[in-house]
């Protein structure tokens, strides 16, 4: 299966087909025995850097044991530093030449100089290393400069691959000193939105679950964690070339692509929760914005209960609708009219996009754009206080998990397993999904 999928890529019209991954950033060849390449973008991380690297060094398997160091590399590059990031790195790995730690230094040109350009060169990088050792299945492993990986980072990134992940998304916590340290009304809102998101994720499992990310499971998928295959990295068409937030640009590429994405548990990383970011967007400057909020006593607004709910029952009826087009039945015109109603798009759009070679990842990112364009969804669905619709999330799934529970109760496991045909095999041919 694993090979079909690349076997496809040419005709697969979102990958990019011209996209050069024969640029050379590590003289050094990899050891015959990598599986894993890490990355570290850095750009003045002097006082993090250090903890950042011996996280990564002391890696050990499940069962605690240590990782044989063989089985990753570490690719650094330190760009347009004006502190003394890069002599720590390269004193790091004097210090420790068991491990394959390769430290690269350039300052890029200004319109170059951006996290997003950064993580594409070393992601690059690493999937040629990968290929050049005829590893499709090795894993590129993106980490930031002031995060520390937990001690089983690596190996249960592996793990969810083996266990048939095209690509994982790691858990990440913000380092307790540094959230205790945060304006009051930050930190409340940060454990608020935290809470918010974690309901969302339970509230999807039970409305339009995906077997390949079953929960318990959480919903991010950010550059200081995060990783993927090498194969599928090729198809998805590599880091988009996006300034911020190039992580869930990338995400957004893999769904497009029906990659089988993990929110693992198991993967973890604790991060800084400075004040002071290195991009425009990210965890610094949202704290930044919640603290301004605090001061101008402006409530935490987001996107209600009954508008999530919604999107999960529209995009899994969607999702049925897709498959049997897909497979030569036309739906009827009643049920379109009332599907399209229900996303806030209009109906003749929908009937034309049913009709397209589109993967349903593409066919639902086109539903999410038309609803901003047509404003019918925001019009219908007006944002509440985030305590408000924590508390009617939390009111809707007692409802779900009591269900749930009996249903258990009641059923073999296979009747809790959602329909495997509306998650048919992933192989890509001409556009459109294989069955």
């Amino acid at each position: 299966m694993e090979s079909k999928r690349l076997l496809f890529v040419a005709d697969f019209p979102s990958v990019q087909q011209d996209k050069d991954f024969s640029q050379t950033l590590v003289q050094i060849p990899p050891s015959p025995h990598c599986e894993v390449c890490v990355i570290v973008p850095v750009r003045n991380e002097a006082q993090m850097l250090a903890a950042t690297l011996t996280a990564l060094i002391h890696q050990v398997d499940l069962q605690g044991q240590l990782l044989d160091p063989r089985r990753y590399e570490i690719i650094l590059l330190a760009n347009n530093c004006s502190d003394e990031s890069a002599a720590i790195a390269r004193s790091f790995a004097q210090e420790h030449p068991d491990i394959a730690l390769h430290v690269v230094e350039k300052t890029l040109p200004p319109a170059q100089a951006y996290i997003g350009r950064v993580r594409q060169i070393l992601m690059d990088e690493a999937y040629r290393r990968l290929c050049s050792l005829g590893r499709t299945r090795g894993v590129i492993a993106s980490t930031d400069g002031d995060s520390q990986v937990s001690p089983t980072w690596i190996a249960a990134n592996l793990y969810e691959i083996n266990c048939g992940a095209d690509a994982v998304g790691g858990r990440i916590l913000v380092e307790r000193t540094g959230r205790a340290d945060l304006h009051p009304y930050a930190r409340a809102c940060y454990l608020r939105e935290v809470g918010y998101r974690y309901l969302i994720t339970e509230l999807e499992t039970y409305l339009d679950p995906d077997p390949d990310d079953r929960f318990p499971r959480h919903y991010q998928h950010y550059g200081a964690s995060l990783a993927v295959t090498a194969e599928m990295y090729a198809l998805a068409g590599g880091l988009p070339p996006v300034r911020t937030p190039e992580d869930v640009a990338f995400y957004r590429a893999l769904v497009r692509v029906n990659a089988r994405f993990r929110h693992s548990s198991l993967v973890r990383v604790v991060t800084s929760a400075r004040q002071i970011g290195r991009t425009n967007v990210g965890l610094a400057n949202q704290l930044n914005e919640w603290i301004e909020m605090g001061r101008q006593q402006q409530p935490f607004v987001v996107e209600p209960a009954g508008a999530i709910e919604t999107r999960f029952v529209a995009r899994g009826q969607l999702r049925v609708m897709w498959w049997c087009v897909l497979n030569g039945y036309q739906p009827d015109r009643k049920s379109v009219v009332s599907l399209a109603e229900m996303l806030g798009v209009s109906v003749q759009w929908l009937l034309e996009k049913l009709t397209q070679p589109y993967t349903f990842g593409q066919l639902f990112e086109q539903v999410e754009e038309r609803q901003q364009s047509e404003q019918i969804w925001a019009s219908r669905w007006k944002f509440v206080e985030i305590e408000q619709a924590i508390g009617d999330l939390r009111l809707r799934l007692e409802s779900l998990r009591l269900t749930r529970s009996k249903l258990q109760r009641n059923s073999t496991p296979d009747d809790l397993e959602p329909p495997k045909e509306l998650y048919p095999t992933k192989s890509l041919q001409n556009g459109s999904l294989k069955p």
